[in-house]
This record gives structure tokens, sequence and C-alpha cells, in this order.
């Protein structure tokens, strides 16, 4: 008796154990921003096979690779040119 208990115990935290995941752990935009060479490998994998590396891992390189194009994102601010933009003067000739 007290054997299949131990049995049945082993079995127990074996069933609620985690899963050994084949696909390796999701990858930041912080750290693949850092790393241009993973970034470059995920983005191949990304366009060769976007089901198999799954959405979110293909969103985040996307990201970091805006996030290496576009820097630290200061928003676009233009001033306007005040020579170009002057009110036509009304002139009185008729």
């Amino acid at each position: 008796m007290r054997n299949v208990l131990i049995i049945a115990l082993v079995l127990l935290v074996t069933a609620c154990s985690k899963p050994e995941s084949s696909t390796p752990a999701f990858e930041s935009v912080e750290s693949l921003a850092a790393n241009p060479e993973r970034l470059k490998e995920l983005r191949a994998q990304c366009k060769a096979d976007h089901d198999q590396v799954g959405d979110a891992q293909c969103n985040a390189v996307a990201e970091a690779t805006r996030q290496r194009f576009m820097g630290s994102g200061t928003p676009y601010t233009p001033r306007p040119a005040a020579s170009a933009v002057s009110a036509p003067t009304a002139s009185a000739s008729s």
C-alpha cells in the first residue's frame, strides 16, 4: 500500500511539472535592438516562415527594427519658414 502511495505521488508531481518547450524563449524588443546580429537572423526567419516563429516574436522583431531605425523616436516638428509664408500685398493698380 505504501508503494502505491509513493508511485501515485511521483506521478502527480510529474504531471504537474511544466512541459519542456521545443521553441526558444521569447526575445524582448530591447534585447533584439541591442543585438543586431540576432535581429537580422530573426528577421530572416520571420520572412521565411512567419507561422513557425510566431506573431508575437515577429512583432517584437519589427518593433526592434523600427526602434533601431527611428532612434529615440523624436517626433517631427516642422518650423514654418518666415520668408516662404508671406502675405500677398494688395496693389492699387487699376
